[in-house]
Parts: C-alpha cells; sequence; structure tokens
C-alpha cells in the first residue's frame, strides 16, 4: 500500500473507530445529551450552510493567532537559542509564565481590545505563542556543536549558517509546535467565542446546549473536529514538503 492510499485509509479508519465509540455511548448511556449517530450526521448535513459562517469565523480567529504567534515566537526562540544571554535572560521568564492558566486573562484582552475579535485572537496568541518560543530553542539547542565548527570551516556567512544549519533543524520543531498549537488554540478559542460574539463555533455549541438541543449541539461539535481535522492535514501537507527527509526515513 502506497502512502496516497495509506491516507486516506487511515482517515477512513479513524472515522469509523470515532463513529462506532459514539454509537457505543449512546447505546449504553442511554441519555438526551448523548444524540443518535445517524440522525446527528443527517442534521448535521442539513444544517451545514448555516454552519459555515461560524466554522470560517473561528477559522479566521485560529489562523490570525497562529500567524501572529509565528511571527512573535519563531524570531524569539531562534534568538534564545542561539544566545547564551537572550538564554539566561528570557528562558527563567517563559518558565515563569508558560504555566499560567492564561484563559484568565480574557477579561483583561477584552478591556484592552473590546469586544471584537482582537481581544480572542490576543488570548489565543497568548496562549500558544510560548509553545512556539520554546520549540525553535529546544530546536536550536539540539545542534551538535561540531555543525557550528563546519560551517566556520567553510568560511560560511551567518546567512549561510541560518539557512543551511539552523532552518533545517527548527523547521520539524516548528512542524511539532504548530500540531500541539492547534489542539491548544481550538480549546483556547472554544472559550472565547462564549463571550460577545455572535459567530464561532464555540458560541454555536454553547447556544445549542443553553436551549436544551443537543443534536444541534454535537452538530457543531462534529463542524469543530472537522475543522481541526483540516488544520492537521494542513501540517502535514507542510510537513511533506519542508521537511522531505523525515518523509525519507
Amino acid at each position: 500500500m502506497n502512502q496516497k492510499t495509506k491516507m486516506p485509509f487511515d482517515t477512513l479508519i479513524g472515522l469509523v473507530g470515532l463513529f462506532l465509540i459514539w454509537e457505543g455511548l449512546y447505546f449504553f448511556i442511554n441519555h438526551p445529551v448523548i444524540p443518535e449517530p445517524i440522525e446527528t450526521i443527517r442534521l448535521f448535513v442539513h444544517l451545514f450552510p448555516s454552519l459555515i459562517p461560524h466554522i470560517f469565523s473561528s477559522l479566521y480567529r485560529i489562523l490570525m493567532a497562529i500567524l501572529i504567534s509565528f511571527l512573535i515566537g519563531v524570531p524569539l526562540g531562534i534568538w534564545i537559542g542561539a544566545s547564551k544571554w537572550a538564554d539566561r535572560l528570557l528562558s527563567p521568564l517563559v518558565y515563569l509564565i508558560y504555566p499560567i492558566p492564561k484563559v484568565a486573562f480574557l477579561p483583561v484582552f477584552m478591556l484592552l481590545y473590546g469586544l471584537g475579535d482582537a481581544s480572542k485572537i490576543s488570548l489565543v496568541v497568548w496562549i500558544i505563542v510560548f509553545q512556539l518560543i520554546l520549540s525553535v530553542r529546544d530546536g536550536i539547542s539540539q545542534i551538535d556543536r561540531s555543525y557550528y565548527q563546519v560551517m566556520r570551516m567553510m568560511h560560511a556567512s551567518k546567512w549561510q549558517t541560518f539557512i543551511y544549519l539552523l532552518c533545517p533543524a527548527i523547521i520539524p520543531q516548528i512542524i511539532s509546535g504548530l500540531r500541539v498549537c492547534i489542539g491548544i488554540a481550538i480549546a483556547s478559542l472554544f472559550f472565547a467565542e462564549n463571550y460577545a460574539t455572535k459567530y464561532g463555533l464555540g458560541y454555536y455549541i454553547m447556544n445549542a446546549w443553553s436551549v436544551i438541543d443537543y443534536s444541534e449541539m454535537f452538530c457543531g461539535i462534529l463542524a469543530l473536529c472537522l475543522l481541526g481535522f483540516l488544520l492537521f492535514k494542513l501540517i502535514d501537507i507542510l510537513e511533506r514538503l519542508l521537511v522531505p527527509w523525515k518523509k525519507d526515513q
């Protein structure tokens, strides 16, 4: 089985497994909060046009947060990893801030940036940017020092060292960090979208829950699963394009 046929087959196995788990929970728990899978999927297909604005609102917020986190986190991670002075100065600060439950800062961002997308995106950035900083820093710190000596012996410039040594080392770490960031971003955005918004999957799910429409609530959960799945597949495509040597291994 080649790689192209293996991926859809693996996806099919995952979908079947998810469906069987859902069916088992519906059968054994026997409570309205877990609706019947087939009927819910039919309802999802029927409601999909009305879900599109919510999906795109959540997708926009996630992608903007990841882009901003990338622009901030990658340069900082490179600086911390490449400079002992920066590592001594900033790593302890990152260690102190990183474990803090940052969702508690949502009221602060809402007061600073208003009730629109800016406060929600800022919250997600505040949560995931440290993951990217640490991923990039660790990627640089794992480079064997002998490689730097080889680059100096070849009279490589700083730019050439960055392109041919640092980038191949940090790109796999960035990809791994982005995978973690997607899960964290979706979870934190779900929380943020419960406040001062009328669009977003978090709002849609909690609104359905508030009116005790569990089937529609699960339709929102399915849309959230679909959004996360597509983002993870996008990361897989980026990995195959940017880290071809990993595929060869």
